[in-house]
């Protein structure tokens, strides 16, 4: 038996008046996501348990069938584990990202215009963590580059009990009730000192792009540990995803990571090379493949309507229909979990804790599934309240 399991990050939404009071799932042309979803176990999962944050790596921990109130320590140890890093106990990660601050007076007035900078460059980002370390970092601080505007900040003894923002939970919103306790609050004021003046936010602005003006730190947490995936269920698995925070939950739970060629984490990633990558690791012996989209959820946080649709449908055409007909041909029977890890809808730019929807198919079990994968069509259906328990339902124990 073979295992897909496709996270379409933060697909599903609400209903949106310019879509007719549809949501993007309803108005994607999916066809091969439809076409299983109608001979499919379906019904919609809560990821996240009630009074945590509704974070990509508390549901994706769960999806993954580890129970988040447990094992959630905050996605930045994560995100270092995919980074190479290796932390010691009295050291914590925190989430850097590099964001574009508005240019009102004073840092305290200031507005969050965009979260990740207009999805700077990796290569570009790289070049301002260096700085920011050269600058800010000391014995006990470290400051590392990650993918685009995504990075890491090591902080050995670092005060405890903080409490921080997410940036991409703020948009458009002046930063004055929501900045950071000392001394995270003075770093972050040289970082703008330092990045709105660099040579690469200069060129930036010159070609009409958003500055990474400052940093903005968050998700503290100390070194993670997950029992082994292969111990568990008995299957050799593998994880393919763009984003640093899926990859480290990945390689603690003894997962392969496989990085895509021009994977981004955005709508211009590379689809086809997904799905190549999650073949070859099947042809290699993998039984489990987890395939992590990251498109629909940056294209909420942006609020691009019609970019979130399409990254359903490329989905669809370049990443699921390949893998679907190579599972078919292989002469072996699999089984194919599709579904977000959280809704990420277009009105809030941000996560929310509603149920998603969810499709599990089966090559050797045809059921009276749903007409089409979509939150409306779940509706009345299956409700999984634990999703960490939904990979059971999949993997028979």
């Amino acid at each position: 038996m073979k295992y897909l399991v496709l996270v379409t990050d933060g697909a599903a939404d609400y209903n949106i008046e310019e879509l007719g009071n549809a949501t993007p799932l309803e108005k994607a042309n999916k066809p091969t996501i439809d076409k299983l979803c109608r001979k499919s176990f379906c019904g919609k999962v809560s990821n996240v348990p009630e009074g945590m944050v509704p974070e990509s790596d508390t549901a994706n921990i769960a999806i993954m069938s580890y129970d988040p109130k447990i094992y959630s320590k905050g996605r930045s140890p994560l995100e270092a584990v995919s980074m190479g890093i290796e932390m010691m106990p009295d050291e914590t990660a925190f989430r850097t990202n590099v964001v574009t601050l508005g240019d009102e007076e004073g840092y305290e007035n200031k507005t969050m215009i965009d979260h990740s900078a207009d999805e700077i460059t990796t290569a570009e980002a790289d070049e301002l963590i260096k700085t920011i370390d050269k600058e800010l970092g000391d014995e006990l601080k470290k400051f590392y580059t990650g993918v685009s505007y995504r990075h890491c900040l090591i902080w050995k003894d670092a005060p405890e009990n903080m409490e921080f923002m997410r940036p991409h939970d703020i948009l458009g919103q002046k930063i004055t009730e929501y900045l950071p306790p000392e001394p995270v609050l003075e770093m972050q004021k040289k970082s703008y000192d330092i990045l709105s003046k660099h040579p690469v936010n200069l060129a930036r602005v010159q070609r009409g792009l958003r500055p990474a003006n400052s940093l903005w730190l968050w998700s503290p947490g100390k070194k993670p540990a997950l029992p082994s995936f292969k111990e568990k269920w008995g299957l050799d698995a593998s994880v393919i995803s763009a984003v640093d925070l899926i990859k480290g939950i990945g390689l603690c739970a003894g997962m392969e990571s496989i990085d895509v060629e021009g994977a981004t984490g955005n709508v211009h990633t590379n689809y086809k090379g997904k799905a190549d990558a999650a073949i070859d690791a099947y042809k290699r012996g993998k039984s489990f493949v987890y395939v992590h989209v990251e498109a629909p959820d940056e294209c909420g946080h942006r609020a691009e309507l019609e970019n979130k649709i399409l990254s359903v449908e490329l989905i669809d055409e370049k990443i699921l229909k390949p893998v679907y007909e190579y599972l078919k041909g292989c002469g072996e029977d699999f089984k194919i979990l599709i579904l977000p890890d959280h809704p990420t809808p277009i009105c809030t730019r941000t996560h929310a804790m509603d149920p998603v929807p969810f499709m599990l198919y089966s090559s050797n079990e045809e059921l009276d599934g749903a007409q089409s994968f979509t939150e409306k069509d779940m509706e009345g259906r299956t409700y999984i309240s634990d999703g960490s328990t939904l990979l059971s339902y999949m993997i028979k124990e």
